[in-house]
């Protein structure tokens, strides 16, 4: 969910106590900008069975200041239980441990596809997941750079027939990169970047990734998604 609320002091608790009182639990949340005295925010949260997306919507939009602009399903999976084993895979096998990783990636990230780039010459793709787009070297580029963790934004049409995805890349080596795709929003939270950047540093790969930022570099998408629940029309 994204919803808008003033840039005050007690404005995203009042958000908070308003989603509680309907019974949803917040998973994750991300403040997406704060423009003036407008503050942009993203949430992960479960719903109570009693509870929908009108519900949701009515809780939110009856603080002064506040609007909910989109909500959409979010697959769940993910989260500390799934980074701790895949760390153990990893390490059980660390010939195998960025195959490991790539092919453990979107269900780990709650994306759509994963692949392993070969930067050290024209970039290749040589191990991808199901789903996952065949990238030439022009392509591929718009991935880059390759030395440090970062998010990139892909425009509808980046590829034939491909709708728009947010995707993050992670240097394994100096040679190899994790690249990994999601279809329409969220875009990948900072946490995801630092659980991605713990991760990485697990690969038994050589050489250091950088430390996940906050960069953001034009943008991916691929098999259509369902649109959103809910999305604010009126501006």
């Amino acid at each position: 969910m994204r919803v808008r609320l003033p840039n005050q002091p007690g404005a995203l608790g009042a958000v908070a106590s308003a989603l509680g009182a309907i019974g949803a639990d917040i998973n994750l949340l991300e403040i997406v900008e704060k423009r003036g005295a407008v503050e942009v925010d993203e949430l992960i949260l479960d719903l109570p069975p009693d509870q929908g997306v009108p519900d949701l919507v009515e809780a939110c939009d009856s603080l002064p200041g506040v609007q909910v602009e989109w909500v959409r399903n979010y697959p769940r999976g993910g989260g500390i239980d799934l980074d701790v084993e895949l760390h153990r895979r990893m390490a059980a096998d660390t010939a195998r441990a960025a195959e490991t990783l790539m092919s453990a990636a979107p269900l780990v990230f709650r994306a759509r596809w994963s692949l392993l780039l070969d930067v050290s010459g024209p970039p290749r793709v040589t191990a991808s997941s199901p789903g996952a787009p065949e990238l030439d070297p022009e392509v591929a580029r718009r991935f880059g750079p390759y030395d440090t963790i970062h998010r990139v934004d892909l425009e509808r049409g980046w590829l034939p027939g491909w709708e728009a995805h947010h995707a993050v890349v992670a240097p394994l080596s100096s040679e190899q990169v994790l690249i990994i795709g999601r279809p329409g929003e969220p875009p990948f939270f900072a946490s995801e970047l630092a659980r991605l950047g713990h991760l990485v540093g697990s690969a038994d790969a050589p050489g250091t990734p950088a430390e996940a930022g906050p960069t953001s570099r034009p943008g991916v998408h691929r098999t259509p998604i369902a649109p959103p629940l809910y999305l604010r029309q009126d501006g």
